[in-house]
């Protein structure tokens, strides 16, 4: 039998008397098969499939309608499907079976920013003018749709659609075919995944259509390639004119997202889709627990994507200040952590005591009275359920305590906004939003429902101390306060500065590939935002508004997305890896005051950790000098220096991997990466038993012109010795490649069982144009 090659009649058995025994669980799993042609008696791949999932289930047998939930053929061979554990046990030992990876479901990590990052539309050079502002360059999307009338998504002036584009607009009733047009020239929707665990989506608050009706990745699209659009601003903030970054190029809509999360197997379609389709760019604002790459259906489809030559960015992540909460981490992704603006929404508290609170909020209703205090309280003294109430959960304030108060709550739990709508139910006149210790000082601005504020740590126990102050005085003589809303506020300083909410390094999963890669414009971005969706997010918000401010690394991502489409229209010669690069190596971690950039958690001096290379520079990016490319074969001798099984690398990346030569070659470190990190462990308290040195191997490539001579400097990281061998590359030529070594040597530190020590310094080549910048950082580990 054409099956895929196994004992159907020991399997047979094995599943009857497994599933008589107990009726398991079934869930999502992903399948990778071996890309040989199917057997010639099944007219799909399809068929193929389900034909050997019913072989091996008995239970499957009686079932009616789909097994496959998709199957995949571009960056992925193989299909999905629910299975029970035992099921995916048994596919695991077929020998045309590479692997099965249980689905994950991920969430999205939920304007100025063109002028602030240095892209000016009249100047008549520049990385904008150089590239046509992306024109032709295709950008996918692979978020929660998208509302197409916006006049974001304008084809006016603009061409043809490119002559390579293979894609489509699938039409529904909400959806019809002139959704699409020459600027948003694809669209489409997986939802087979999240249907198959949660039953048929509910129509009546979701469309069955790559139609938005979250509002998220109406957002993401427009800061990747939104139209120049004027007049712009929500309820009145931020006035001007919105733009994406690259405002010329397409738009391929990737409706991936639904109502309870994004689904690794709709996630993997729609990259399988993307890549067939002809997309230049993925941008992708979505992440979830970091596993190994052979089990991470985003890092599977990157590499594909990545393969095929495709610049992929994601979000890092918005489980920041903590460390190790960085996700979407494959080398072969740019990922992206979240900076400011120098434009912040003012909105501060005013203590009856005269104290004066800051914060931000994007309020646009009725101000609180001039010159009013109005009573002021915190619903966790208040008596009840004092935890619940103080982060004013649904349900949790007892109405007689907060009419016609100001509300402190406590951030955490439900959504910011949704704080407020509890306590606008419960009669509440106002609130104020205070920040947990380990939210630090950095703030959000929201579209709050009543009149709220933001305020950070601190700021929260001063007022906390104010009220408590009130303890035992009479109920005539309360705690008061007000809130005074400042509008927008331009020329910031300092900025950027690295978003609390950034996640943050190290790589969980390989530690010594520096993440995330570089921070972007993340917090309060203002960007267009669909018809049906209040700017609260709330669904009893039934303001609307053309445009919304919302921040995270999710609106970070899409920036370098689409600067990434800029540099691709403007060196069609570079590989995803050489943009990485350029824009790593321009990357500046200097703000406005020109000091190190500052850390919104904590208001100290940020490290590598928050920001990895730096903040995007796009103009320096545009002519970088030199860039460490990366082949995928290059990639394929990482994953086998990371000790990856021939049959884990294969479900990465569809080949096989002979590993003996690449691990004679070198180790993880020596992967082409514009960063150098190494990790070293100390036997004991200041020990130097274990060889503390180290060298990595890397290969640059002049794209800067012709005959230049680069000499190296390097700030060695405190207590590290480092040398670069040669010092100096003498190019003949643009296009030529030249190698160098740089070699670590760390002296031992005091630490305690279990802790760590982290340095960095800097690798720069400068041929006195440029300035090529890696950051070399070093880790010493005690052991428990």
């Amino acid at each position: 039998m054409h099956l895929l090659r196994f004992s159907l009649s020991f399997l047979f058995f094995y599943f009857f008397f497994s599933i008589s025994l107990s009726a398991a669980q079934k869930k999502t799993y992903i399948v990778r098969v071996h890309h040989e042609s199917k057997p010639s008696i099944f007219p799909t791949h399809k068929h193929w499939y389900e034909s050997t999932l019913r072989s091996i289930s008995p239970q499957s047998l009686s079932e009616s309608g789909d097994l496959v939930i998709h199957t995949y053929s571009t960056v992925f061979h193989g299909f999905s499907a629910r299975l029970t554990p035992n099921e995916a046990k048994a596919l695991e030992t077929i020998s045309t079976v590479h692997a099965v990876i249980p689905e994950q479901i991920r969430k999205i990590h939920t304007t100025r920013s063109p002028q602030f990052l240095g892209l000016k539309s009249q100047d008549s050079s520049g990385l904008l003018a150089e590239s046509d502002f992306g024109s032709d360059l295709v950008i996918a999307v692979i978020d929660t749709g998208i509302w197409p009338e916006r006049r974001s998504f304008s084809d006016r002036d603009i061409g043809p659609i490119p002559a390579k584009w293979k894609g489509e607009c699938v039409q529904t009733n909400d959806f019809p075919g002139n959704a699409c047009n020459r600027k948003l020239i694809g669209a489409r929707f997986f939802s087979g995944g999240y249907e198959a665990t949660n039953g048929k989506m509910n129509e009546t608050s979701e469309y069955r259509s790559p139609r938005d009706s979250d509002g998220h990745g109406t957002h993401t699209a427009s800061i990747a390639a939104g139209r120049y659009v004027f007049p712009a601003s929500t309820l009145g903030y931020a006035r001007g004119v919105a733009a994406g970054m690259a405002p010329k190029a397409r738009l391929a809509a990737y409706k991936v997202c639904w109502a309870t999360g994004c689904f690794d197997s709709d996630i993997l379609a729609a990259f399988d889709s993307a890549v067939a389709d002809g997309v230049d760019v993925i941008s992708l604002s979505v992440g979830g627990v970091v596993v190994p790459y052979y089990l991470d259906a985003i890092a599977i489809g990157a590499f594909g994507a990545a393969d095929a030559g495709i610049f992929v960015s994601a979000s890092a992540g918005n489980g920041g200040p903590g460390g190790l909460t960085v996700t979407n981490v494959a080398p072969w992704v740019a990922t992206i952590g979240a900076g400011t603006l120098d434009r912040d929404f003012p909105s501060d508290v005013h203590l009856g005591d005269g104290k004066i609170i800051p914060g931000v909020s994007v309020y646009g209703g009725p101000a609180l009275a001039p010159g009013k205090q109005y009573p002021l309280t915190y619903a966790g003294s208040e008596g009840g359920d004092g935890y619940s109430a103080s982060l004013c959960l649904e349900g949790s304030l007892n109405p007689n305590n907060v009419k016609g108060k100001i509300v402190l709550c406590d951030r955490g739990i439900n959504g910011r906004p949704a704080k407020g709508e509890v306590v606008k139910k419960a009669g509440g006149i106002g609130m104020i939003l205070a920040n947990g210790v380990f939210d630090g000082e950095g703030l959000v601005a929201d579209c709050h429902v009543l009149p709220a504020t933001a305020v950070g740590a601190t700021g929260g126990d001063e007022i906390r101390k104010y009220i408590s102050g009130f303890a035992g005085r009479p109920k005539s003589s309360p705690p008061t306060a007000t809130i005074v809303f400042h509008g927008t506020r331009l020329g910031v300083r300092p900025a950027p500065v690295v978003a609390s909410f950034s996640a943050r390094g190290p790589n969980p999963e390989s530690p010594q590939i520096l993440k995330p890669d570089v921070i972007a414009p993340g917090l309060n971005i203002l960007a267009a935002w669909p018809d049906k969706v209040g700017p609260s997010g709330i669904q009893s918000d039934k303001r609307r508004t053309e445009f919304n401010i919302i921040s995270g690394t999710s609106m970070a991502c899409p920036h370098v997305s689409g600067l990434a489409a800029l540099l691709k229209a403007a060196h069609p010669e570079w590989s995803p890896a050489a943009v990485r690069s350029a824009l790593m190596t321009t990357a500046y971690i200097k703000d406005n005051r020109r000091e190190t950039m500052l850390d919104e958690a904590t208001g100290n001096s940020s490290t590598v950790m928050d920001f990895g290379s730096g903040h995007v520079d796009p103009q320096r990016a545009m002519d970088p000098g030199l860039v460490y490319d990366i082949s995928t074969g290059d990639y394929v001798d990482f994953l086998c220096n990371s000790n990856y099984t021939e049959k884990n690398i294969k479900a990465i990346t569809r080949r096989y991997a002979d590993c003996r030569n690449a691990r004679r070659a070198g180790h993880v470190g020596n992967l082409n990466y514009p960063s150098f990190t190494a990790v070293f462990e100390q036997e004991s308290q200041g020990g130097s038993g274990r060889r503390m040195s180290t060298h990595f191997i890397r290969t640059v490539t002049n794209v800067g012109g012709g005959k230049s001579v680069y000499r190296a400097t390097v700030t060695a990281p405190e207590g590290v010795n480092v040398v670069v061998k040669p010092a100096e590359l003498a190019f003949r030529r643009a296009g030529q490649k030249l190698s160098f070594v740089v070699r670590v040597k760390a002296r031992p530190v005091k630490l305690s069982a279990g802790s760590s020590s982290t340095t960095s310094g800097l690798v720069s080549w400068t041929d006195g144009k440029h300035v090529v910048n890696s950051p070399i950082v070093v880790t010493l580990q005690a052991p428990l």
